[in-house]
Parts: C-alpha cells; structure tokens; sequence
C-alpha cells in the first residue's frame, strides 16, 4: 500500500507570517499517556457560523481502503474562551458538530493508537495507523491525531509536539522552535499536514547527502539489531543511482525515511510502506540487519520516485482530495504503474543489474498480472478501486508497472530511441508540477499532444480499452524472446516454500505442499529449519550465494548433503541430516523472456536506446 501524496511539507513564509489567531493551534502531548492513548488540544482558528462540524478522515490518499480515523477518538469536547462547555453531537464515526461555534475557543480529545486496537474490524495497515508506546515510540500519522473543520482545510497549522527528554522527532517537517521538551512546526494547509509523518523516540538517525536533497533514515528497532546507518548504507546506492537517473538532482530538499522494526507479530499479518511526497514510513518485523537493509532498498526504489508522482503530477481528486468521499482519479497507471516501472528499470539504467536480471523482475510482473483481470479497462478498475474493484487494486503494481513498460518502448521506438517515459514525465511535470493538477479526463490527450498522436492509440486501446497489452510485438521491437508457457529441466533444492523464523532467525520449510519429486526424495518436512548445504551455514544473509554454489550451478548427480533442525518426538527439535544426489526436474515455465542472440542491429539500437537511455 503507498499513500499518494501531492504538496511540499516546508513551512512557507505565507502560513509563517499570518496573525496567530488565522490559524489551528494543535497540541499533542506525548508526556501523558493513559491507557495507550495521548491528549489532543486544539486553539482554533476565528469562527463565523453559528454552528461548525469537525472531521477526522474517513480515508486518506492511496491507502485504497476506508478506515475511519474517528473510531479511535474519544472524550471529543468544545470550549469558549470562559472555560465553558459547549454543546457537541456526534454526528457519525468522523464527525462532531458543535454549537455556537462562533464562541468556540479551543477542542479537547483523547487519541488510541490504531496498532493494538482488539477489535478486528479496526485494524489499520501499520505504516498508515498510529502507535503510542509510553517512553518507546510514537508513530504520528498526524491524520489519526489532527482534523479539520468544513471549508477550512486551507487553513494553516501550528502543531507543537509536547515530547519526552532525549526523544527526537524524524519528520521531513522543518522546525519553527525546538527545545529539549518540544517541537513546534507551521505547517500551510491540512492536506500538508496529513502529508507529514512523525516518529518520535530515542534518535537512531543518519543524514545522507544525495545530490541536493537531504535525507534522513531514522530506525527504531527496539531488539537493536538494526541500525540506522547499516540501512542508509543500502539506501545510498539506489538513491544515488536514482538522483543520476533523474537527470543528477532531484526535486525535493530534504526527505526521510521513518522504520519502525517490530519485535513481536502485527494485527495485520503484513508488512511494508505508505508513501508520503517528502516521506515514507515503513513496518517490518524484526529481521536480520542486512536481510532487513535489502528489503528497505527494494521498497524504497518505488517508495522514493513518488517525488516525481504525484508529487509533481497529479490530478485534481488527488489535489484537492475529499477525505470523507473521496472521487478516485482513473490514472493508478501513472502514479502506482509507472512509479513500479521506474523502480526496476533505474537498476538496470544505472547498471546496478545486468540485462538477464532485469529480464528477470519483468517476469514477476508477468507473473504477478497474471492473478487479475486483464479484460478490465485499467482506467475503470483505477476509478473502483475503492470498491467494486478493490480486489482488482494490486495489479497497479504488475500491470501497471508493465504499462510503463510498453508505453516506454513505444515511444522510445516512435522517437528513433530519443525519447522514452521519463522525458515523458519530465515534460508533464513542466506543463503541471506541484501547484497545478490536471483535469483527469483531458490528460491522454495531453500526452499526445506533448509526444505522437499514435501515443493516443495506445492509450485508447490498452488503458481505457480492453486489449491486452502486445507483448509478443512489444519485446520483439527490442531483441527479446516471449514465451508464454513451456517446460524446462531445473536444479533446485526442492521447490518448497521457504519462510523466516524470528525467534531462532533462521530460514525454514514454510510450506511442502507444491514441493518437487528431489524435496520429496531428500525428506524435507514442514518447519524444518535450514542449517547448512554441505557444511557451508544457511543463514538469511549467505543463503542465495550458498544455493547457486551447491545447488544451482552443482553438477547433477553430485552428492549434497543437509542439516535441518527439526522436532522429535517429545517436541525438542535437534540435528537431522538429509542426503541424496542433485537431480533435475521438469518444471512448468510461464512468461520467459530472454535476449535474442538473432537480434537484428536495429533491435539492438532499440534495446540499449529502452534499457539505457536517459533525458
């Protein structure tokens, strides 16, 4: 799940400058938990109708998925500026209506955090809820703290963050005044509010300079495992590669990456990031560290070019966006699709991969948009997503991401190699950018008009139309080979799913039930923890490069020997060793892909013009 997001999060001298009174003056005290819950003051700003109704979003952008932010506010109250209480009436889940507003002085209510809610139906994706951990941590995803009142989202805010000593606040929000027990921020409108984060707790924080942005990788990870630096570590290649792809600079200042590192099971069962315009906020379990900086990198490819989508192109549902009934844009190809696209291709661009891997990501969107409905228009499912298509909603990131793909070397093959999709979004960000949305049925027009008319076509048939996008075509113009189904004979250890095992951190047999006849032969069993390959040790970290090395690229027939740990029969586990010879087996394959050694010089030049080619 990624938040689509659309406004800069910096205090600008316009909301700075206006008389205190014009404003909402918002206080959250961390220094006063009670039973998981922390106080919300509100000073607001001039009232002028008689009665006035304060909202907590119904849903925000991207999360695809309604969650009513009001479930978790309690003890809502309004006050003149007597000290008397006003009149209130909840009007729904996210609504409370108070009377003689033009009276009213401030509002009072208590926030629960969304992470240990006990009710299911309640239940929010971690990096888009709340959590408030006494002394801990404090994840602020401020549009389950703060609202705002009908017709004054426009409004600036104040918000002071009373915190605990030694406890910082990572945040892509600059600071107006910070002292040792709080933290203030001015911040333009509400739609910059809901798109600023912040995670308070003791610091673990590493600033990179990447370009011209400033990026700051904050980690709490409670077991201490993992750290800030080792992850910025991981992130500094990408980002490099990513700012170099972009053309050397990026458009934003500054940036951060909040991580919050679980120690025990989540509510959701899931894991992964929201994405913000100068943020993103990720949930993992508790991992190795290095397995744990390769899972931020791969998240982080796609969360970082956000920067470009929606953030400088957008329309105007998500610029002006309705919190509480919300109209869906029908463009998910270009904010989710062609973001997922970026994410991969600037590994190979930027030769981090080679062609053969890249060739390899592109088989999982295959693979992946296989699991959805290809007949549907992609511009309908993107306008249902929220409901009669919301089961639909994920191949944003398989076919959405091959949408790019082919709208890339189509105008890469129109323009003689000179132009693909990145100049593409170069070009819309000039025509648009940040401050002006685009109206969202005029925008294919737009892009034919700024590149072919046959771009147009494409469009009509693939995006708006039911055709499935041509593929066989589409990878021949570039030198690659398409099957969609065959078989092939493979080496493997057996086909079984692998998982994780927090607790003993090792690798384990998650799962036999689609296991090989080689699995079957060797005796694997379900919960069998991987030791080693042939003495050599099976950890997170050295697994891959221990299979290619004693399985993969073994010769058949070569004796292999593994040691699981697995349980008895009084249920203490201990040391089991399996034996056998390597063996092939046949396996189905779908969607291969591989580079044509009979490519013509004119494919060629496509090809590396698709794979390399820059602005």
């Amino acid at each position: 799940m990624l938040l689509l997001a659309f406004s800069g999060t910096f205090f600008t001298a316009s909301a700075t400058d206006l008389p205190s009174g014009d404003r909402y003056k918002v206080n959250i005290d961390l220094t006063k938990v009670q039973d998981d819950k922390v106080p919300v003051t509100i000073k607001v700003p001039e009232i002028k109708e008689k009665e006035i109704i304060y909202n907590l979003p119904k849903i925000v952008p991207g999360t695809y998925s309604i969650y009513d932010f009001g479930k978790f506010l309690n003890e809502f109250k309004a006050y003149d500026k007597k000290g008397r209480e006003l009149e209130t009436e909840r009007l729904d889940l996210n609504r409370w209506k108070i009377e003689d507003a033009k009276k009213l002085d401030k509002i009072t209510y208590w926030v629960n955090d969304t992470w240990d809610t006990p009710n299911k139906e309640d239940i929010v994706f971690e990096p888009g809820g709340t959590n408030i951990e006494a002394g801990e941590n404090f994840l602020i995803n401020t549009h389950g703290f703060v609202g705002y009142f009908d017709k004054m989202k426009q409004v600036p805010y104040e918000l002071t963050i009373t915190k605990p000593e030694r406890f910082y606040g990572a945040t892509p929000l600059v600071a107006s005044s910070s002292t040792a027990t709080s933290d203030t921020y001015v911040i333009p409108s509400y739609m910059e509010l809901v798109d600023s984060p912040l995670m308070y707790n003791k610091p673990d924080t590493t600033v990179l300079k990447i370009g011209n942005a400033d990026v700051l990788v904050s980690v709490y990870a409670p077991s201490g495992k993992v750290t800030s630096k080792t992850v910025a570590k991981e992130l500094e290649k990408v980002l490099n590669a990513q700012k170099n792809y972009l053309g050397g600079s990026l458009p934003v200042e500054k940036y951060a990456f909040l991580i919050y590192v679980a120690e025990k099971p989540n509510r959701t069962g899931a894991y992964g990031a929201l994405e913000h315009s100068y943020s993103s906020v990720y949930y993992f379990p508790d991992m190795p560290e290095q397995m744990m900086a390769d899972q931020v990198r791969n998240i982080a490819a796609h969360e970082f070019f956000h920067v470009v989508t929606p953030l400088s192109i957008h329309s105007e549902e998500i610029g002006n966006f309705d919190y509480m009934n919300p109209k869906m844009s029908q463009h998910l190809w270009l904010y989710e699709g062609v973001t997922e696209y970026f994410a991969t291709h600037v590994q190979v661009n930027q030769k981090l991969i080679d062609k053969e891997e890249y060739l390899d990501k592109l088989k999982e969107y295959l693979a992946g948009a296989n699991a959805f409905n290809d007949s549907l228009p992609f511009t309908e499912m993107s306008k249902g997503a929220l409901d009669k298509h919301k089961k639909e909603y994920g191949n944003v990131y398989q076919k959405g991401a091959l949408i790019g793909l082919a709208l890339d070397i189509r105008l890469r093959e129109l323009s003689d190699g000179k132009y693909g999709v990145l100049n593409l979004m170069k070009d819309l960000s000039k025509e648009y950018g940040k401050n002006k949305a685009f109206k969202d049925e005029e925008l294919f027009d737009k892009i034919a008009q700024l590149t072919y008319p046959e771009i147009r076509d494409f469009f009509r048939k693939y995006v708006e139309g039911t055709q499935p996008l041509p593929l066989t075509e589409m990878f021949k113009k570039v030198g690659v080979n398409y099957a969609t189904n065959g078989t092939e004979p493979r080496q493997t250890l057996g086909r079984f799913t692998i998982g994780f095992d927090p607790k003993s951190r090792r690798l384990i047999v998650a799962d036999t039930e689609n296991m090989n006849a080689f699995g079957k032969k060797m005796g694997f069993k379900k919960d069998d923890q991987l030791i080693s390959i042939n003495g050599e040790d099976m950890s997170p970290e050295t697994a891959a490069e221990v299979l290619e090395k004693n399985v993969k690229y073994a010769p058949e027939g070569s004796r292999i020997t593994v040691v699981v740990n697995r349980k008895n029969a009084a249920g203490k586990m201990q040391e089991v060793k399996l034996k056998g010879r390597l063996m092939k087996t046949l396996e189905k394959t779908e969607n291969q892909l591989s580079l044509d050694p009979m490519a013509t010089p004119k494919q060629k030049k496509l090809r590396d013009a698709w794979l390399y080619g820059g602005l």
